[in-house]
């Protein structure tokens, strides 16, 4: 027979990385008038965020105006920079219903230089939080996997 001596508690929560980066005090309106669609935010597809010079901040970069397709979204992604984007993806469902996803994008390409790279994705979970509503997360190193 075994006797049990002691019991460790084991954290199994995932690591949050602190990168003293915050949200800009705009970043959690606007997104919520992107995602109900109404305002200037009306017909948008898309938000796309940086990290701004001060490496301080989110801030908003760019918003994919009313017509503005996917793949204008995916034409305006930096080639050796990161960025993070809130995309609303329409689809059709498997019985014919028109319908959309928020889906939270983090684009992190091989060619941007190392210190972007952990810095962007040491700061994702304050974006995260921030953006109440994402369904889907998808991390992009490529614009191929796009």
């Amino acid at each position: 027979a075994f006797k049990l001596i002691s019991i460790q508690s084991i954290d199994t929560s995932p690591v949050k990385m602190s990168t003293g980066v915050t949200c800009a005090d705009d970043v959690s309106p606007t997104f919520t008038d992107f995602k109900l669609q109404k305002g200037e935010f009306k017909g948008c597809s898309y938000i796309m965020y940086r990290i701004n010079d001060d490496k301080t901040q989110i801030i908003i970069d760019k918003v994919g105006e009313k017509g503005k397709t996917y793949e204008d979204f995916v034409a305006e992604l930096p080639e050796n920079d990161c960025r993070y984007a809130a995309v609303d993806i329409a689809f059709e469902t498997d019985d014919g219903r028109e319908t959309s996803k928020l889906v939270l994008l983090s684009w992190i390409p091989d060619t941007s230089k190392m210190r972007p790279k952990m810095l962007y994705a040491g700061s994702k979970e304050t974006l995260k939080a921030t953006l109440d509503g994402i369904g889907i997360q998808i991390k992009v190193c490529h614009v191929v996997c796009i």
